[in-house]
Formats: structure tokens, sequence, C-alpha cells
């Protein structure tokens, strides 16, 4: 088993889902983040109270699951970034679960 995470922008969110269901991952957590490409303490030393938030609306998806899951899933992204017109791919990384309970 390991552990698979994903970060997609919002605009991706109805995408990563349908992928995951061709992957048949079922078990997954979700939450939303904000996502940054500059270094945050540029943007924070900028003002103190930005009127402007300077992240990018995202969610990151992570689930605890089995290699063959896992090959299938990244087969699927690698499609999908293909024919992406934005600069926004989904990204996807996979660790190695050294003991669980």
């Amino acid at each position: 088993m390991k552990l698979l995470i994903v970060t997609v922008v919002d605009q991706f969110d109805e995408d990563i889902l349908r992928l995951f269901k061709k992957a048949k991952i079922e078990s997954f957590s979700g939450s939303e983040i904000d996502g940054y490409k500059q270094q945050a303490t540029m943007l924070m030393t900028s003002k103190w109270f930005p009127a402007v938030k300077g992240g990018v609306e995202s969610s990151l998806f992570f689930s605890f699951t089995e290699d063959d899951k896992i090959d299938v899933i990244f087969s699927l992204i690698e499609e999908f970034n293909k024919n992406l017109v934005t600069n926004n791919p989904i990204k996807a990384i996979v660790v190695p679960i050294e003991r669980s309970i």
C-alpha cells in the first residue's frame, strides 16, 4: 500500500473525481487549498493586509491505495495533462508507507 497525493486547480475537481472513479480508487480524502507559484515571503511583504488573495483556489486529494490502481491513475492523469490548454496540470506523487495501523 502507498499514499497517493494529487493536487488540482478548482476547475479540474470534477475531472480528477472522474479519473479516480475510472481507476477504481473509491476511498480518498480531499481538502481545499491555496496554490502558489511564487515565494510566499514576497507576497506577504508587499502589504501588511493584502486586499487580493495571492493563491489560486485548488484542491488536494489523497488516498492509501494499491500499486495497480496507482499505475492506472497515473496513466489517466498523463493523458489528461496532454490535452490541457492551461498551465495548471494535475500533479500527483506517490509516497511509500513503511508502517500503518
